[in-house]
């Protein structure tokens, strides 16, 4: 029989990374120290080392010469050209997805509405933000736009950084009322619905930004990453 093949050590680690940003427990412009993120994880720097440069790549983590790692740190002007691609991306591809909804697809949305729900009153708000992105990427797939579905995915991952950078009205991503609409009318298959509420979604999501907002101070990478 055929052995499974485990996934590369730097490829966990990189997970495991963007996981904490995505939950904010890594802040904008935390310094992702090798020697500390080594010995955090117990692998070697060259296993942190592809990490990292993997998450350069994807965005979530700068590059500087002669100082280090850094998480990115989105500035105001990337902000708003990030919810602009997402208002013009995510509103039709609300629309295809609501045409096409299977009862399966309903289900698994249903089941991210849900976990956000718990995330939240469990205190884990970072979480809960990471399971409403997780739940505009389900919708991106359920489209079956392969090409717009990774654009949005890079976006939505952005935008976590964004959000934690200029966040000034927690209640706006956990608003679940916007979700739980959205649901309505894809269980409805009314796609012009969908494109609206979309819409008007990702609008409230951008004016609860505080674009003017100085950025968080960091934690450190053992509170951040550790069990």
């Amino acid at each position: 029989m055929d052995q499974p093949v485990k996934e590369p050590a730097s490829d966990m680690i990189a997970a495991q990374l963007a996981l904490a940003v995505h939950e904010h427990r890594l802040a904008p412009g935390t310094k992702l120290n090798e020697d500390e993120v080594a010995d955090i994880y117990g692998v070697s720097r060259t296993v942190v080392r592809a990490s990292l440069q993997r998450l350069a790549h994807e965005g979530l983590v700068e590059l500087r010469r002669n100082r280090g790692a850094f998480v990115a740190q989105p500035t105001i002007r990337e902000a708003r050209e990030v919810f602009e691609a997402r208002a013009l991306l995510e509103p039709r591809t609300a629309r295809s997805a609501a045409e096409r909804m299977t009862d399966a697809d309903l289900a698994a949305l249903q089941r991210h509405i849900d976990e956000e729900h718990e995330a939240l009153a469990s205190g884990e708000a970072g979480r809960a933000l990471y399971l409403s992105g997780l739940f505009h990427i389900e919708i991106a797939r359920i489209a079956d736009q392969i090409t717009i579905a990774a654009f949005i995915e890079q976006l939505i991952s952005r935008s976590s950084l964004i959000i934690a950078l200029y966040w000034k009205r927690r209640a706006a991503l956990c608003e679940s009322h916007a979700h739980h609409a959205l649901l309505d009318a894809m269980s409805l298959r009314d796609g012009a619905l969908a494109e609206e509420l979309m819409r008007g979604h990702l609008l409230d999501l951008l004016t609860s930004l505080d674009l003017r907002n100085t950025p968080p101070a960091p934690r450190s990478l053992r509170e951040a990453l550790g069990p």
